[in-house]
């Protein structure tokens, strides 16, 4: 019983920030290490030197990193605290899972046309498969939102 007593009430919102966090860094991670690295289909900034194309993989590599940090230390926080809602942590993490795939597909890849996901004939595929996938993980986060909101509803 004295443990109920020291628990927080649940921080939704924190919750869903740090694990959004985590989503966003997450995705920069896996677009870094098997688009830029392993599968050498482009670079952070292809529009340059490939000296330049490095160093703003390089740039992208450390922003995700600090993205996951802090989101880390977040979330480490709200367990601390025993405050964490792990519904809107779910949530949280698929939204910027998918916002991060969303934005990359659309405002880096066609706004700015800092790179493409791969230099062939025929982009649509490639770009339809990119933010599709984002949409996908978007929509996926959005529903567990819907459900972990419904969970804190009054009368539940």
């Amino acid at each position: 019983m004295a443990e109920a007593a020291e628990r927080e009430p649940a921080d939704p919102r924190r919750s869903l920030l740090a694990a959004g966090l985590i989503g966003v860094g997450v995705t920069a991670a896996v677009d870094e290490i098997v688009f830029h690295q392993l599968l050498a289909w482009h670079h952070f900034f292809d529009r340059s030197t490939s000296a330049v194309a490095l160093f703003s993989d390089g740039l992208l590599h450390s922003a995700e990193l600090i993205i996951l940090v802090l989101g880390f230390f977040m979330l480490a926080d709200v367990r601390a605290r025993r405050a964490l809602a792990r519904s809107s942590a779910w949530a949280g993490f698929f939204i910027g899972a998918g916002g991060f795939q969303l934005f990359d597909g659309i405002v880096d890849h066609k706004v700015l046309r800092l790179h493409q996901v791969r230099y062939v004939d025929n982009l649509l595929p490639y770009d339809l498969a990119w933010n599709g996938a984002g949409l996908l993980l978007l929509a996926v986060g959005f529903v567990l939102l819907r459900r972990a909101r419904a969970e804190r509803a009054p009368g539940r």
